[in-house]
């Protein structure tokens, strides 16, 4: 333990007493291994403010800090009741320290005797073990990392080891809330529900393409067929995306969005020059819906460590929160625009102009996000093995997808010609 003072801590003691710190990132190494749980927690001594670390004692100071700025705010819960933590060690420690990346690692490190470094604090780590009383077997752990106090802007980055070895690692910025460590399959489909609904709803070009597809068909039988088919499309690129199929290269999310604000653009104009069938208008929409499935799988890849075990659940939820979404805004818009060309304005008219301030719109859209494109160089993959193979993949989940996407329209096209 640390028993001699450090002199050079009290040189920084005044700037660290009121600086609030612009970005903070902390480390958090859990072991949930019986009987007790343990948490390795790395943060920058800068972040601790409001400690006198001039004290004479230096010991006493930083286990109060520990207990104040650490293991106070992290909330460990273990089938759903709280953990409350012993400060088991702590520790000044180099930034060139690299003892935090394994938990036995730095449980050697942290519990080590070692001289603080003569250092100015405000360039060294403080390391601190903590210890949770005994839990069942078999506990489901969860955990708020509570750090978004110490800076106006904290990243969390935290790898649990499970008893039987397997490493989660995580991510979150800021207060994500209390995030389940091994989600319950409902868990983790409630989670990807709300993030596809609101995702939705927060995306301005998503909103505008799905207006594109209620100002010339304003009957939901028409728009059955036609939401059908987009929804069908982005959920295949969606998957196969989070499955690693989509091309890794650092040109494709913004050849994507480009994109995306193309198809806008498009239709748009489409509902200026011409009056579009429900066919050639649900062929677009699975077209488009590929392109916009990748947008989806760009928005949801972060998100993706709180799926746990149920990837293919959380995939599945986040589609039909999006396809909640989608209904919610088509069920707003037919209204809406219905009122308009009745009372307001002629419909062919009013089509006119809402189809070119939304093609306005997506333009400076797709001029922006291809000037980010141009930063990048394009280069064709080599064709070898491992491509051709997920070109056949790629191949054979589109038939499959264009197939149930003829099926069916086969079920719906009486229904929307009636």
């Amino acid at each position: 333990m640390l028993s001699r003072p450090a002199i050079l801590l009290s040189l920084a003691c005044a700037a660290l007493a009121h600086d609030i710190p612009a970005d903070v990132t902390a480390q958090m190494l859990l072991d949930t291994a019986p009987p007790r749980a343990r948490l390795a927690v790395r943060v920058p001594l800068s972040a601790m403010r409001d400690i006198d670390f001039a004290a004479a004692d230096l010991e006493p100071q930083l286990r109060l800090a520990a207990t104040q700025w650490i293991a106070q705010p992290i909330e460990l819960r273990a089938n759903g009741e709280r953990l409350l933590p012993r400060v088991a060690g702590l520790k000044l420690t180099l930034p060139s320290d690299r003892s935090f990346e394994s938990f036995g690692a730095a449980l050697a490190h942290v519990t080590r005797s070692d001289p603080p470094p003569q250092t100015p604090p405000e360039q060294l780590l403080f390391d601190v073990l903590l210890e949770y009383p005994t839990h069942a077997p078999g506990a489901r752990f969860s955990m708020r990392p509570g750090f978004h106090h110490l800076a106006a802007s904290t990243t969390t980055v935290l790898r649990v080891t499970t008893p039987t070895g397997d490493v989660r690692a995580f991510q979150f910025h800021n207060d994500p809330g209390l995030v389940p460590l091994d989600p319950r399959w409902h868990q983790a489909s409630w989670r990807f529900l709300t993030l596809g609904f609101e995702h939705i709803l927060d995306g301005a070009d998503h909103l505008l393409f799905i207006a594109c597809l209620v100002i010339p068909f304003r009957r939901m039988r028409d728009l059955a067929l036609i939401v059908t088919a987009f929804t069908l499309a982005h959920s295949v690129t969606l998957i196969a995306s989070a499955y690693g199929l989509a091309p890794g290269a650092l040109w494709f999310p913004p050849l994507v969005e480009t994109l995306i604000a193309a198809s806008i653009v498009f239709m748009a104009i489409e509902n200026i020059v011409a009056s579009p069938s429900t066919q050639r208008r649900w062929l677009m929409a699975f077209g488009f819906g590929l392109i916009h499935g990748f947008g989806f799988s760009f928005a949801l890849r972060e998100s993706l460590q709180f799926a746990g075990s149920h990837l293919t659940a959380s995939l599945l939820s986040f589609n039909l929160g999006v396809e909640f979404g989608q209904l919610l805004a088509v069920a707003l818009f037919v209204p809406f625009v219905s009122l308009v060309f009745r009372y307001a304005i002629a419909e062919r008219t009013g089509a006119i102009i809402a189809s070119a301030f939304i093609a306005h719109t997506a333009w400076h859209w797709m001029t922006e996000r291809y000037a980010t494109l141009r930063r990048f160089e394009l280069t064709w993959p080599q064709l070898d093995t491992p491509t051709l193979a997920a070109s056949l993949r790629w191949l054979l989940i589109l038939w499959l997808a264009a197939c149930l996407l003829y099926f069916m329209a086969r079920l719906l096209r009486p229904k929307a010609e009636t």
